[in-house]
């Protein structure tokens, strides 16, 4: 069985994040890593392909340091990895970046029996790509999925929603999302640190895969960032001495700020 994984190298949370001189997101100026809800997929595609003698193929689009991503996931286990490394891809919105996540698994050889992403990603948390790339392959999109099974040419998801759980079913090739419920995933052991040094990856360019560079982009983009401001600092609370008409005075803020 043949499985691709999309993953995406995002900004550290943890880093001061801000955006760029073009209203982008700052990627070079942060530290960076692989999206932690990208690892979930990353290890549920482990899983699979051990339990089916299968490979697991990476495939990230981004710069230089989107090597980190790919670097983390085949210290993880994976087999081998493809990087879509373009200068004219910056500034991409989620349509063309399901468009360059297309191509790219269109041309690879042999073709995956298996989609797998993040629910979204944790810098955009849009979560459309999944859904967006599958009407691209015209593969089903079986989406947020806290339990996967593969047998008989079907895969099958558990769907947990707010109220009731789905069991969803569809017939291979497809592509699916995965949540955080998923399962746990393992961190890289040594000997898998070592081995991901000598594992394959390929680097394909715009042109590699077809695309016209007038399709992607900051210029291509549907939606832009006009504007942005850092978060003011944290305000000093008030204080409310409870004088027998606390009640009172909590109604009264809760009023004035309109939380009533």
């Amino acid at each position: 069985m043949n499985i691709v994984v999309c993953v995406k190298y995002v900004p550290d949370a943890q880093a001061d994040r801000t955006f760029s001189v073009d209203n982008t997101t700052d990627r070079a100026g942060v530290d960076g890593l692989l999206s932690e809800l990208d690892e979930y997929a990353v290890e549920e595609a482990l899983k699979i392909a051990e339990a089916n003698d299968g490979e697991v193929t990476i495939l990230t689009i981004g710069p230089d340091r989107a090597a980190d991503a790919l670097k983390k996931a085949l210290q993880m286990g994976a087999h081998r990895a493809v990087h879509v490394n373009d200068a004219a891809i910056h500034g991409s919105d989620a349509i063309a970046t399901s468009l360059v996540l297309a191509k790219a698994i269109q041309k690879l050889d042999p073709q995956p029996d298996l989609v797998l992403t993040g629910m979204a990603s944790t810098d955009g948390t849009m979560g459309v790509v999944p859904t967006m790339l599958a009407e691209r392959l015209g593969l089903p999109a079986v989406t947020y999925a806290s339990e996967l099974t593969v047998a008989d040419g079907k895969v099958s998801v558990r769907r947990d929603g707010d109220l009731a759980s789905q069991t969803i079913e569809a017939t291979l090739p497809a592509l699916v999302s995965v949540t955080d419920q998923i399962n746990e995933p393992r961190y890289p052991s040594f000997k898998g640190i070592m081995a991901a040094k000598k594992k394959p990856v390929d680097t394909w360019t715009l042109a590699d895969l077809g695309v016209d560079a007038e399709l992607v982009g900051l210029t291509a983009a549907w939606t832009t960032v006009e504007s942005f401001s850092a978060r003011p600092p944290r305000q000093k609370g008030q204080i409310v001495t409870d004088e027998g008409d606390g009640g009172s005075k909590l109604a009264v803020f809760l009023g004035e700020h309109k939380f009533l």
